[in-house]
Protein backbone atom coordinates (compact mmCIF):
# COMPACT_ATOMS: atom_id res chain seq x y z
CA UNK A 1 0.00 0.00 0.00
CA UNK A 2 1.47 3.63 -0.92
CA UNK A 3 2.65 4.91 2.38
CA UNK A 4 -0.04 8.33 1.61
CA UNK A 5 -4.01 7.32 0.80
CA UNK A 6 -4.82 10.12 -2.07
CA UNK A 7 -8.33 10.84 -0.93
CA UNK A 8 -9.08 11.73 -4.56
CA UNK A 9 -7.59 8.39 -5.93
CA UNK A 10 -9.45 5.84 -7.47
CA UNK A 11 -7.78 2.54 -6.56
CA UNK A 12 -8.47 -0.87 -8.60
CA UNK A 13 -8.28 -4.94 -7.88
CA UNK A 14 -4.47 -4.57 -9.75
CA UNK A 15 -3.75 -1.57 -7.25
CA UNK A 16 -4.85 -3.61 -4.47
CA UNK A 17 -3.47 -6.96 -5.58
CA UNK A 18 -0.08 -5.35 -5.81
CA UNK A 19 0.19 -4.04 -1.96
CA UNK A 20 2.19 -5.78 0.31
CA UNK A 21 2.48 -4.05 3.44
CA UNK A 22 1.16 -6.78 5.49
CA UNK A 23 -2.32 -5.49 6.39
CA UNK A 24 -5.29 -6.57 5.41
CA UNK A 25 -7.81 -4.02 3.26
CA UNK A 26 -10.66 -4.05 1.54
CA UNK A 27 -11.60 -1.87 -1.32
CA UNK A 28 -14.92 -0.31 -1.73
CA UNK A 29 -15.84 2.21 -5.31
CA UNK A 30 -12.08 2.49 -5.42
CA UNK A 31 -11.73 3.78 -1.69
CA UNK A 32 -9.26 1.07 0.60
CA UNK A 33 -10.28 0.41 4.06
CA UNK A 34 -8.00 -0.97 6.51
CA UNK A 35 -9.69 -4.74 7.82
CA UNK A 36 -9.38 -4.10 12.38
CA UNK A 37 -6.54 -6.73 13.11
CA UNK A 38 -7.42 -10.04 14.33
CA UNK A 39 -10.82 -11.09 15.34
CA UNK A 40 -11.05 -11.75 19.33
CA UNK A 41 -11.03 -16.01 20.42
CA UNK A 42 -15.31 -15.72 20.74
CA UNK A 43 -15.13 -14.34 16.95
CA UNK A 44 -12.98 -17.07 15.75
CA UNK A 45 -14.85 -19.97 17.64
CA UNK A 46 -18.28 -18.83 16.42
CA UNK A 47 -16.71 -18.28 13.08
CA UNK A 48 -15.41 -21.93 13.35
CA UNK A 49 -18.60 -23.41 14.30
CA UNK A 50 -20.23 -22.10 11.78
CA UNK A 51 -17.87 -22.84 9.02
CA UNK A 52 -17.95 -26.52 10.39
CA UNK A 53 -21.76 -26.78 9.55
CA UNK A 54 -21.97 -25.37 6.07
CA UNK A 55 -18.68 -27.35 5.60
CA UNK A 56 -20.41 -30.85 7.01
CA UNK A 57 -23.56 -29.93 5.00
CA UNK A 58 -22.00 -29.24 1.61
CA UNK A 59 -19.38 -31.98 1.43
CA UNK A 60 -19.77 -33.69 -2.02
CA UNK A 61 -21.58 -31.10 -3.53
CA UNK A 62 -20.57 -28.12 -5.49
CA UNK A 63 -21.15 -24.93 -3.73
CA UNK A 64 -18.30 -24.63 -1.34
CA UNK A 65 -17.40 -22.24 2.05
CA UNK A 66 -14.91 -20.31 2.29
CA UNK A 67 -13.80 -18.35 5.51
CA UNK A 68 -11.12 -14.97 5.33
CA UNK A 69 -8.80 -14.38 4.55
CA UNK A 70 -10.78 -14.98 0.79
CA UNK A 71 -11.18 -11.82 -1.79
CA UNK A 72 -14.48 -11.35 -3.21
CA UNK A 73 -14.17 -8.95 -6.37
CA UNK A 74 -18.28 -7.73 -6.77
CA UNK A 75 -17.45 -5.87 -9.62
CA UNK A 76 -15.38 -8.00 -11.13
CA UNK A 77 -16.38 -7.70 -14.90
CA UNK A 78 -17.34 -3.84 -15.23
CA UNK A 79 -14.93 -1.53 -12.68
CA UNK A 80 -12.69 -4.32 -10.82
CA UNK A 81 -12.71 -1.42 -7.86
CA UNK A 82 -14.26 -3.51 -5.06
CA UNK A 83 -12.71 -6.27 -3.01
CA UNK A 84 -13.97 -7.54 0.75
CA UNK A 85 -13.50 -9.88 2.90
CA UNK A 86 -16.20 -11.72 4.13
CA UNK A 87 -15.63 -13.51 7.16
CA UNK A 88 -17.69 -16.64 5.42
CA UNK A 89 -18.34 -16.85 2.08
CA UNK A 90 -20.41 -19.74 -0.13
CA UNK A 91 -19.82 -19.56 -3.60
CA UNK A 92 -22.28 -21.92 -5.92
CA UNK A 93 -21.07 -21.26 -9.52
CA UNK A 94 -17.79 -22.43 -10.12
CA UNK A 95 -16.67 -20.13 -12.80
CA UNK A 96 -16.84 -17.14 -10.39
CA UNK A 97 -13.72 -19.21 -8.16
CA UNK A 98 -10.19 -18.61 -9.41
CA UNK A 99 -6.66 -18.59 -7.54
CA UNK A 100 -7.02 -14.95 -6.47
CA UNK A 101 -10.75 -15.54 -5.23
CA UNK A 102 -13.80 -15.10 -5.99
CA UNK A 103 -15.23 -13.02 -9.33
CA UNK A 104 -18.53 -11.37 -8.85
CA UNK A 105 -21.69 -11.97 -5.95
CA UNK A 106 -21.30 -15.45 -4.37
CA UNK A 107 -24.57 -16.97 -3.21
CA UNK A 108 -24.04 -15.40 0.58
CA UNK A 109 -21.98 -13.73 2.25
CA UNK A 110 -21.40 -13.82 6.10
CA UNK A 111 -19.69 -11.25 8.66
CA UNK A 112 -19.24 -11.09 12.48
CA UNK A 113 -20.17 -8.28 14.37
CA UNK A 114 -17.32 -6.38 16.84
CA UNK A 115 -17.80 -3.01 18.17
CA UNK A 116 -15.32 -1.63 15.31
CA UNK A 117 -17.08 -3.11 12.77
CA UNK A 118 -21.21 -2.70 13.49
CA UNK A 119 -21.89 -0.03 11.51
CA UNK A 120 -19.64 -1.04 8.33
CA UNK A 121 -21.33 -4.64 8.06
CA UNK A 122 -24.68 -3.30 8.75
CA UNK A 123 -24.70 -0.11 6.46
CA UNK A 124 -21.71 0.09 4.59
CA UNK A 125 -21.79 -3.66 3.49
CA UNK A 126 -25.56 -4.18 3.79
CA UNK A 127 -25.73 -1.97 1.33
CA UNK A 128 -22.69 -2.91 -1.09
CA UNK A 129 -24.18 -6.80 -1.14
CA UNK A 130 -27.24 -5.50 -1.61
CA UNK A 131 -26.96 -3.66 -5.21
CA UNK A 132 -24.07 -6.20 -6.20
CA UNK A 133 -26.93 -9.30 -5.95
CA UNK A 134 -25.62 -11.50 -2.97
CA UNK A 135 -28.56 -13.34 -2.45
CA UNK A 136 -28.64 -13.86 1.01
CA UNK A 137 -26.60 -11.51 3.47
CA UNK A 138 -26.14 -13.30 7.38
CA UNK A 139 -25.03 -10.75 9.96
CA UNK A 140 -23.72 -12.56 13.46
CA UNK A 141 -24.07 -10.77 16.64
CA UNK A 142 -21.39 -12.62 18.78
CA UNK A 143 -22.66 -10.25 21.70
CA UNK A 144 -26.45 -10.54 21.54
CA UNK A 145 -26.31 -14.17 20.43
CA UNK A 146 -28.42 -13.30 17.14
CA UNK A 147 -28.53 -14.01 13.68
CA UNK A 148 -29.60 -11.48 10.83
CA UNK A 149 -30.50 -12.81 8.00
CA UNK A 150 -31.44 -10.68 4.88
CA UNK A 151 -32.46 -12.42 1.35
CA UNK A 152 -32.68 -10.89 -1.29
CA UNK A 153 -36.02 -10.04 -3.18
CA UNK A 154 -37.03 -7.75 -6.24
CA UNK A 155 -33.44 -6.07 -5.85
CA UNK A 156 -34.20 -5.44 -1.73
CA UNK A 157 -33.53 -7.34 1.26
CA UNK A 158 -35.63 -8.57 3.65
CA UNK A 159 -34.91 -9.62 6.83
CA UNK A 160 -35.86 -12.68 9.81
CA UNK A 161 -34.13 -12.39 12.90
CA UNK A 162 -32.76 -15.73 14.87
CA UNK A 163 -31.81 -16.07 18.51
CA UNK A 164 -28.87 -18.30 19.60
CA UNK A 165 -32.38 -20.91 21.16
CA UNK A 166 -33.45 -21.33 16.84
CA UNK A 167 -32.39 -23.14 13.48
CA UNK A 168 -32.04 -20.90 10.90
CA UNK A 169 -32.64 -22.07 7.45
CA UNK A 170 -30.43 -21.03 4.79
CA UNK A 171 -32.42 -19.83 1.67
CA UNK A 172 -29.45 -20.43 -0.93
CA UNK A 173 -28.73 -23.95 -0.09
CA UNK A 174 -32.02 -26.29 -0.02
CA UNK A 175 -32.19 -28.29 3.02
CA UNK A 176 -29.57 -26.82 5.14
CA UNK A 177 -30.14 -25.35 8.58
CA UNK A 178 -28.01 -24.23 11.06
CA UNK A 179 -28.10 -24.88 14.38
CA UNK A 180 -27.74 -21.83 16.55
CA UNK A 181 -27.11 -23.48 19.84
CA UNK A 182 -24.13 -25.24 18.54
CA UNK A 183 -22.65 -22.13 16.25
CA UNK A 184 -22.54 -19.47 19.62
CA UNK A 185 -21.33 -22.70 22.30
CA UNK A 186 -18.10 -21.36 23.51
Amino acid sequence: MPLAIEKQKRYTYEDYYSWDDGKRWELIDGVPYAIAPAPSDSHQRISSNLHLQFASFLKGKTCKVFHAAYDVRLNADTGDDTVVQPDLVIICDQSKRDERGCKGAPEMVVEMLSKSTEKYDRVTKFNLYQKAGVREYWIVDPESKTVAVHMLESGRYITNMYSDEDTAPVHVLEGCEIILEDVFAL
